[in-house]
């Protein structure tokens, strides 16, 4: 059991010629402007109900889709590509223990295990700490990793917590 590289593998020394800079992931990902734009537009306007964000050519974070008020949890959900990560955020309404109706902005980092490759889920573990940066005031984070995680019970069940 020797610990020598996968063949073809680069140096590991490659990625560490320049320390990342702010706003920018390990894995050398960074997070365009529009994320944050429309970050600020579903959480201040309160006019989506979700936006999707994908890692676009493996350097930067972008917006994938989003969806007015009107559209459902469904809606959001069927946005999630069965065969790739994505990063997404969902504007939903829960009931407190106490029957209260409250609201919270949640964050989803979607990462089906079946038909993803290890990269891509590396890829998208590595950067999500970049995004959440940038989302600042997010209370909430999801994982799902398949689309049991993504009842709707279920997580709002998580949000009245």
């Amino acid at each position: 059991g020797s610990s020598t590289l996968e063949p073809g593998a680069p140096p590991a020394t490659a990625q560490l010629s320049q320390p990342p800079s702010p706003g920018q992931a390990m894995s050398g990902v960074t997070v365009k402007d529009e994320v944050v734009e429309v970050y600020n537009r579903i959480k201040m306007q309160k006019d989506l109900k979700y936006c999707v964000f994908k890692i676009e050519d493996k350097k930067h974070i972008v917006n994938d889709c989003q969806g007015s008020k009107e559209e459902t949890w469904q809606d959001f959900v069927s946005k999630l590509p069965e065969d790739e990560p994505r990063y997404a955020l969902c504007d939903l309404d829960y009931e407190t223990t106490d029957g209260r109706t409250q609201n919270k902005l949640c964050f989803f980092f979607w990462s089906p295990d079946d038909k993803t490759s290890v990269k891509d889920r590396m890829l998208y573990a590595s950067s999500k700490d970049a995004i959440k940066k940038k989302l600042v005031g997010i209370m909430k984070e999801i994982q799902a990793n398949d689309s049991s995680d993504l009842d709707e019970k279920s997580v709002l069940a998580e949000l009245a917590r």
